[in-house]
């Protein structure tokens, strides 16, 4: 993808998009706990949400193939964290640039601690942007894939879909109007929640116990008594 194509994410209206999606999103992330969690962007400049009890962020930029921010990788290979890493992933626009976005969205979960949510945000290929992303970028447009779509993807691996919403207003404005309705807006937001692994009980195997030893007493004896 070119610069003017990445350029689009820092205009005006995608702006005031990404405020909206920042507002739509905190109700969802406010009980989210834990010590880290990650963030791939479209962009440097996109900021986390502030979250009272999620401790540090690693933000991460994917842009022409790669990823950038707090560590250097290429795009296209598994995200270089170890299983279980995180309690919250924040994917913001990431699968519109990403060259494997069900391989993205696979490692999301691998890297995603059992219980822990996944946030996905996006443009919506059925709004009014459509033809606007076209006309900004000349043509070469973002993969702008559907809910309905990801929510495919999501089902196969082991996430829960929690919240599937639009966001954002009909068609694109520079300035954001929190109180209009979404119902069809140009973005979306999905919240997923990782499965708990059940614990396998441990099958245990009964001990022996040793069987008593018959001594032979005489009819009416008692044992110990005195001979």
């Amino acid at each position: 993808m070119s610069q003017r194509d990445l350029d689009i994410y820092s205009s005006a209206p995608l702006r005031s998009l990404l405020a909206e999606e920042t507002a739509a999103l905190m109700p969802g992330l406010q009980r989210c706990s834990g010590t880290h969690a990650l963030q791939v962007s479209v962009s440097q400049d996109h900021s986390p949400p502030v979250l009272p009890l999620l401790g540090n962020w690693t933000r991460l930029k994917l842009h022409g193939g790669r990823y950038s921010g707090d560590l250097n990788a290429r795009g296209d290979e598994p995200l270089p964290f170890v299983d279980d890493a995180f309690e919250l992933i924040l994917l913001r626009h990431a699968l519109e640039v990403s060259s494997t976005p069900q391989e993205l969205l696979e490692e999301a979960c691998r890297v995603l601690a059992p219980g822990g949510v996944l946030a996905i945000t996006g443009l919506h290929p059925f709004s009014a942007w459509l033809p606007w992303m076209m006309w900004r970028t000349r043509g070469h447009t973002p993969a702008m894939r559907s809910p309905i779509l990801l929510e495919r993807w999501v089902r196969r691996i082991e996430l829960d879909i929690e919240h599937i919403e639009r966001i954002g207003q009909l068609w694109p404005r520079p300035h954001a109007a929190m109180d209009s309705a979404h119902v069809f807006g140009g973005g979306y937001l999905m919240l997923a929640r990782k499965r708990r692994r059940v614990a396998t009980p441990i099958r245990l195997k009964p001990k022996t116990m040793p069987a008593p030893v018959s001594v032979g007493l005489a009819p009416g004896a008692r044992r110990n008594a005195a001979s």
